[in-house]
């Protein structure tokens, strides 16, 4: 029987990977940044990102590439809240993508239904924001903050230090109350990882999935790919985010978190016909 993830009013039986459309509303993102800090221009992506194939939409307001300097709550609410509330009509969860809990808050009731907490709810008040809604969550690891988590990250076991703090932030969430069908886990790809931290964390993936969670998995445009490519412009990255969203579909990944929407959707058409229609 498989999984399910709970996110408010929306339900997913977890029998294929969805797709979660990222959108952007900042100015220094590091792949698309500028492009939607209009609430107008945003919100026709959100619904452009459904229509090609996303199941999921991700708000942020603020960057987390490394070296990002941080920006004020109510800056970061006046860049998402207005695109949320544009959105929440679609039939797909929106979710926002936010370290902040007066941030998650303030999005919950413009209707998001997923609190995507890239600081893996290290915030009490956060637990607590979550603790008091019906919305799925999703519990990032990263280690250190987006300004200083490349600074020499290190880690004796990559997978088992990442697995054992997903797990313990998982139990924290349900021992106040939320529910285990809506948590998933995020191991965090880039943030506070080298390159051969991520891709040991990629090569073990169904490690972290064998945690009992939904898995997230965030690669698209990023760093490691450019790194692998030489290749300097996040936006030339289609193939190597392909080829890593391909990888984590078929190791145990239930949430591919893209920029590319349509391409990945029709990357993952052919990886469902290839494997007979079961992913998992």
């Amino acid at each position: 029987m498989s999984a399910v993830w709970r996110c408010g009013r929306f339900e997913f039986v977890l029998d294929r990977p969805l797709i979660m459309g990222i959108i952007n509303v900042t100015p220094d993102s590091f792949s698309d940044g500028g492009r939607f800090e209009e609430p107008l221009a945003a919100i026709a992506y959100g619904r452009e990102l459904v229509a090609w194939g996303a199941s999921i939409v991700d708000v942020g307001g603020e960057s987390t590439r490394p070296g990002a300097a941080a920006v004020s709550v109510a800056e970061e609410i006046a860049r998402v809240r207005p695109v949320i509330g544009g959105l929440a009509d679609l039939d797909v969860p929106i979710s926002v993508d936010t370290r902040h809990p007066e941030v998650a808050r303030a999005c919950l009731e413009v209707g998001a239904a997923i609190i995507n907490d890239v600081s893996g709810f290290r915030d009490p008040v956060m637990v607590e924001v979550a603790a008091a809604s019906d919305a799925g969550v999703i519990i990032m690891h990263m280690l250190g903050e987006p300004r200083t988590m490349q600074a020499e990250p290190c880690y004796d076991d990559v997978v088992a230090e990442v697995g054992e703090y997903l797990t313990h932030q998982a139990s924290v969430l349900e021992a106040v109350g939320v529910e285990r069908e809506r948590i998933a886990v995020d191991p965090g790809i880039g943030f506070g990882k080298t390159l051969e931290h991520n891709i040991e964390l990629l090569r073990r993936l169904p490690e972290i999935a064998a945690l009992g969670y939904p898995v997230l998995i965030g690669a698209s445009r990023k760093s490691m790919i450019g790194t692998i490519l030489a290749e300097p412009d996040p936006t030339k990255r289609l193939e190597g985010s392909l080829a890593v969203a391909a990888w984590a579909a078929t190791h145990g990944a239930s949430v591919l978190r893209v920029h590319d929407v349509a391409e990945t959707a029709r990357m993952l058409q052919v990886t469902i016909a290839i494997a007979g229609g079961d992913l998992r």
